[in-house]
């Protein structure tokens, strides 16, 4: 894709993104993904950009996509099968069966606690994390404090969308990049 039209849809891809000041509580405004999901061609082009920006860093040589709890699993699958490469997801406490390993973290409004099925990842496999959002980095930084835990190498963090003003990135072990900044 040439960079004229990668930054055109790009372009249309942040102007179909619906903004709900105040939720989930007051002073906060959600970026809503679903409009853009919703509409095939859209779903589309974001996933065709994700693997641009991927191939563009040099991250396709990985052997496990991790999603993150909840809008994470929708990307994250889709961009396995393109790169030839497993799903495993990061869920929230007590959602996953088996053994898991687990994390506490903060987010800009509420703390949680995120976990993955221990023998979900071998030591030293190469993991590519997707999630929908970057906002304080709370979740996406637990996750690669998560993988370190099991020896996984994490090549990068890719996301749709990025609150640059929150400076979530500084908060994240391993290398993240966006596709759409606010």
């Amino acid at each position: 894709m040439d960079s004229t039209l990668y930054e055109s849809t790009l372009s249309d891809l942040k102007n179909k993104i619906k903004s709900y000041p105040d939720f989930p509580k007051e002073g906060i405004i959600f970026r809503d993904i679903f409009s853009v999901l919703r509409d095939p061609a859209c779903l589309r082009n974001v996933l065709d950009l994700m693997v641009a920006k991927i191939e563009l860093l040099k991250w396709t040589d990985v052997d496990v996509v991790v999603g993150l709890e909840s809008r994470g699993f929708i990307l994250a699958p889709l961009l396995a099968v393109k790169l030839n490469a497993g799903f495993v997801p990061v869920r929230k406490k007590g959602r996953l069966p088996g053994v898991c390993k687990e994390i506490a973290y903060t987010l800009e409004y509420r703390s949680d606690v995120l976990e993955i099925q221990q023998d979900s990842i071998h030591q030293g496999q190469r993991v590519l994390i997707i999630d929908d959002l970057i906002a304080t980095g709370g979740s996406l930084g637990a996750t690669c404090k998560l993988l370190s835990g099991l020896n996984a190498n994490v090549v990068g963090c890719l996301v749709l969308l990025e609150l640059e003003q929150l400076h979530g990135s500084k908060n994240v072990e391993a290398p993240v990049e966006s596709l759409i900044t606010f």
